[in-house]
């Protein structure tokens, strides 16, 4: 099972439209794939599902993670970095069976003109620490605000080259 993470908590997000156009485009290819967003989180996740506790609406999400043999990480920066929500995901997540010796692919989202260079390669790192391989090619996508059409689909033909390669590669990997 393949589950996108829209990896900000964030109302109305550019991550959000990345992250459905990542599941209508796998679906073309015949594959479902489960999206969750960041704004699915309890309110009060740092209270009820860190350190062993686990909520009935945490555990949802939970049956989601533990059921996903790959991941399409969309990961927005936020102050040179990714998001403290996805921080709190994983953490929230039940450690090594969550993640360990799964699969993802990571795309970094920005208004700037990096893509989010910086949060891929620090989430890589707690990735690593977990024990999740991550694909080779990560994507990193500027100025996001201007990548959407009046159907919020990607649509300049830079990007969906790019997008398209790594959810073939994805699909392989």
């Amino acid at each position: 099972m393949i589950t996108i993470i829209s990896s900000t908590n964030r109302p109305g997000s550019s991550t959000l439209k990345v992250a459905r156009y990542y599941q209508k485009k796998l679906l073309e290819k015949g594959i479902e794939a489960g999206l969750i967003s960041l704004a699915q989180l309890p309110p009060n996740i740092l209270e009820t599902d860190l350190y062993g506790k686990r909520s009935p609406e945490f555990q949802k999400i939970q049956d989601i993670v533990d059921a996903t043999d790959k991941f399409i990480f969309i990961i927005p920066e936020y102050n040179g970095s990714f998001p403290g929500a996805l921080k709190i995901f994983i953490d929230a997540c039940s450690f090594p069976s969550s993640f360990y010796e799964k699969k993802a692919a990571l795309v970094g989202v920005s208004s700037g003109k990096y893509g989010n260079i910086r949060g891929i390669d620090h989430f890589t790192g707690v990735c690593h620490y977990v024990h999740l391989n991550i694909m080779p090619l990560k994507l990193h996508i500027a100025n996001i605000k201007s990548e959407f059409n009046e159907y919020s689909d990607l649509f300049k033909e830079d990007t969906l080259k790019f997008t398209d390669e790594q959810i073939e590669k994805f699909i392989k990997f």
